[in-house]
């Protein structure tokens, strides 16, 4: 028996939200952190070093190494769609730009995937509205759009994302092969072509970048979710068992690519390394990064909860749900936990755009006001800091700032001054416009948590943007590393991490070896941390301590630096 749809929306209640509106909000979040700074520490400088080396020849397109260190991921595609850019493109664009363009277009295509795919899932006959006696429903193709609207506006509101969403790693193509996929499963029941190209991308997408066990994950269990979905009557099993069937051939396909190219890799924690796992801090990761998603989720699942329960299955609920338990399951199992956990959010949004049409008047303003004050606070703080930076008043946080990094020197740019200016007044008019009491637009609740994290994002990538590049980049510690040996110099490299070998490969341009007693060059460097953990140092008898290279920040030392002893 088919239970009613919890769903009570009137055709006034999804009016269409300005595509051009739309647009410039996923522009304006995805530009800022583009252009205009270096390659940051960890994954975002790592695997750009590999990138670049690969474009210049300096290592092999299909064994990638950086000074006998090969990627943490088994994938290569996402470091070779970077090299191609960067060897492809014109000489007068930084290398680094080049880098991040291909990895902007799959955010791009991960946004426009999510929206589609909760489009056809909101299409559904099952995720519609109840229907009025009297006529007066939302118009299916009017709610399917409202729903996508407010999916696109979840997602862009998850904090997780903006970090992450906009580092050159394989990370972020996991995110596109995975909301591509995810758009070929949920509209492959309405058209077959366009879907399955979807769906074939993303499963070897993310094959070949390092996700074979999700990718099988994700196609297994929709094939079976489709099946379930097959409506009564033969025409809706005939549609079922195609759907089910092209996402299964699909799967196998991808199963057998990672099979012939050697890409499964055993990455769960065993039960002994269990306790590694910071569970409070996974709690605490799950809330903020998904945030404000997951209230929503939960709200979706309360409210619908009938419809989880029957055979027929509802796709619009179980599908979403089996990408966001698979995902959760890879990221509590696995490392780096946050990374992981990026892939579930085109899911997320998904279940917390159904929660909209349910939504009561009192839920939709205590997320508004919430977000009014969680989000004004943070750019007003975000202002604040920087004018102290500017001026030195307030003097407390200028302290603070120079404390944390005392060499900085804060510089007025007109231009992203400006921008940032207007950015804060149209979030101002948003405000403004969200607080009347015309709106009946069911996506209007998200609104504002999409619009804040857009507007706290690009002020601090504009207002922010010279200290963030002076604290977390490496090129200030190259500099002064350059300061000690002199430009182009061979340094012997003991118990570095990737992204400080690929800093000081393309800020310094140094030649590295690896340190053994064969090699002649006359320096040798070495991460502090690591080396007091090695109970074999560098031989005082032919090493003689030159400096401590410390952060940009003043956090510790960032490298140590040996000078050979001339016999």
């Amino acid at each position: 028996m088919n239970q009613p749809s919890p769903a009570i929306v009137a055709q006034g209640a999804v009016r269409r939200l300005p595509r051009v509106a739309l647009l410039l909000l996923c522009l304006a979040y995805i530009v800022p952190g583009l252009v205009g700074r270096e390659p940051w520490r960890n994954a975002d400088m790592a695997s750009f070093g590999y990138m670049e080396q690969i474009a210049r020849g300096a290592t092999s397109w299909f064994d990638p190494v950086l000074l006998n260190l090969r990627p943490e991921l088994d994938g290569l595609l996402p470091y070779w769609i970077g090299a191609w850019f960067v060897q492809w493109g014109p000489a007068w664009i930084s290398p680094v730009l080049l880098a991040r363009l291909p990895f902007a277009l799959m955010l791009a295509a991960t946004l426009a995937a999510t929206w589609y795919a909760v489009y056809n899932l909101a299409s559904h006959p099952r995720a519609q509205p109840v229907a009025f006696a009297f006529g007066g429903e939302a118009h299916p193709t009017d709610y399917a759009r409202a729903i996508g609207d407010g999916a696109l506006l979840a997602l862009i509101a998850c904090l997780g994302l903006a970090q992450l969403s906009h580092e050159v790693t394989a990370y972020l193509a996991q995110l596109c092969f995975t909301a591509l996929a995810f758009y070929g499963m949920a509209a492959i029941g309405h058209r077959l072509w366009a879907p399955a190209s979807a769906l074939a991308c993303g499963l070897a997408g993310l094959v070949l970048s390092g996700a074979p066990s999700l990718a099988i994950l994700f196609g297994a269990g929709a094939a079976l979710l489709h099946f379930l979905a097959a409506e009564p009557g033969p025409a809706g099993r005939r549609r079922a068992l195609r759907s089910a069937g092209v996402i299964a051939l699909l799967t196998v396909l991808a199963a057998a690519l990672a099979s012939s190219l050697d890409l499964w890799q055993w990455r769960v924690l065993l039960s002994q390394d269990a306790g590694s796992k910071d569970w409070r801090s996974l709690a605490r990761l799950l809330l903020w990064f998904t945030w404000p998603a997951w209230p929503l989720v939960f709200w979706t699942v309360w409210r619908w909860r009938r419809q989880l329960a029957m055979v027929p299955v509802s796709l619009h609920l179980v599908l979403p749900l089996w990408f966001a338990v698979v995902t959760i399951a890879a990221t509590v199992t696995t490392k780096p936990a946050d990374r992981t956990l990026l892939l579930a959010l085109p899911a997320l949004a998904t279940l917390a755009a159904f929660a909209l049409p349910t939504l009561r008047r009192s839920m939709a303003a205590l997320i508004d006001w919430f977000t009014l004050l969680f989000f004004t606070g943070c750019g007003i703080v975000i202002w604040v800091i920087w004018v102290a930076m500017q001026t030195g008043v307030p003097r407390q946080p200028a302290a603070n700032v120079f404390k944390q990094a005392p060499d900085f020197q804060a510089t007025f740019d007109p231009t992203t001054f400006i921008v940032a200016l207007c950015a804060t007044l149209i979030w101002g008019w948003l405000v403004q416009w969200r607080v009347g009491r015309h709106q009946a637009a069911i996506w209007k609740s998200l609104v504002l948590p999409a619009s804040g994290a857009v507007w706290c994002w690009l002020l601090l990538m504009t207002l922010w943007m010279p200290l963030l590049d002076f604290v977390r980049s490496y090129q200030l510690v190259t500099e002064r590393v350059t300061a000690q040996v002199g430009p182009n110099a061979c340094l012997q490299v003991m118990d570095l991490e990737r992204d400080q070998i690929a800093a000081l490969q393309y800020h310094g341009g140094f030649r590295l070896t690896p340190a053994t007693p064969a090699s002649d060059c006359p320096w040798l460097i070495a991460d502090p941390e690591l080396l007091a953990q090695r109970r074999h140092q560098p031989d005082p008898a032919q090493w003689l301590s030159q400096a401590l290279i410390e952060r940009a920040s003043g956090k510790g030392d960032e490298f140590h630096l040996f000078r050979r002893i001339t016999p």
